[in-house]
Parts: structure tokens; C-alpha cells; sequence
């Protein structure tokens, strides 16, 4: 495993990949790095932020998957119903499109700074839109 450091707004997250459970998706995420976008608040799925990615094709289908991340898990949901996009969970998800339930790729677990991310998901859900940034360490 390697190191993974995420900043989104002003929080800096340590990380891991989830290389075992989704090698593939770790994979070509790493391709993608640095990644740099912005995080707005989920529109259906409760207590998380977002990274829409339209049709963004990472080449990669499902594994590792789930509906209910944990705070701190990213998904990556790798596109067909509904749009690409990055989930990353600050309290209860139940992942969700307007196309219906959906399910992404757990493939990141933040490691350390959780005590912050309901200051982060609450600071998106009422200023709008943040920076997110993925690196390795």
C-alpha cells in the first residue's frame, strides 16, 4: 500500500488505496494523478460531497462496490446509468442518482482527520463548492 494525501478546501486528509479490493480502479486513478477538481454537495445521497465527472471514462467496472460507504470511504462510480463521479462520505450515504440507487467503487479510505469532515461536508452544503485534490504521498 501506499500513501495518498487528499485535500479538500482547507482539510488535509491522509489516505490509503484500497489496492487489494480494487486493484483496477486504483489503477487507473493513478493514471489520473494529480488530481484536481472542485466537490459540491451530494444532490440524493445524504451526507456526502461529490465530484461530477460527466462521461469520464476510467476503463474500469465494478469492484469492490457498495451503496453505504462509511465516512471517510471514496467511491468512484464508474459511469453508466448516471454520470462518472468521485463520492467521498462525510456521515450516512445511501448512494443515490435521479436515475435511482447507484453503487461505486470503494477505493480510497481517508486515514486520518475524520473528526473533520462534517466541518468539511457542512462548510460545502451551505458556502458551495470546494477544491479536491488527490496526490501521493
Amino acid at each position: 500500500m501506499s500513501g495518498l494525501t487528499v485535500k479538500a478546501g482547507p482539510y488535509e486528509f491522509a489516505a490509503r488505496f484500497e489496492e487489494d479490493k480494487a486493484p483496477n480502479t486504483v489503477a487507473a486513478f493513478r493514471k489520473a494523478l494529480p488530481f484536481v477538481s472542485q466537490i459540491v454537495h451530494v444532490r440524493w445521497s445524504g451526507e456526502g460531497v461529490w465530484v461530477p465527472l460527466g462521461d469520464h471514462d476510467f476503463g474500469v467496472g465494478y469492484e469492490n462496490h457498495t451503496s453505504h460507504p462509511a465516512p471517510g470511504h471514496i467511491l468512484l462510480y464508474p459511469g453508466g446509468i448516471s454520470e462518472t463521479e468521485i463520492l467521498l462520505a462525510y456521515g450516512g450515504v445511501d448512494f443515490s442518482s435521479k436515475m435511482g440507487q447507484l453503487a461505486g467503487n470503494h477505493f480510497i479510505t481517508l486515514t486520518s482527520n475524520l473528526d473533520k469532515l462534517p466541518e468539511l461536508g457542512n462548510a460545502v452544503l451551505w458556502k458551495g463548492a470546494h477544491p479536491i485534490s488527490f496526490e501521493e504521498a
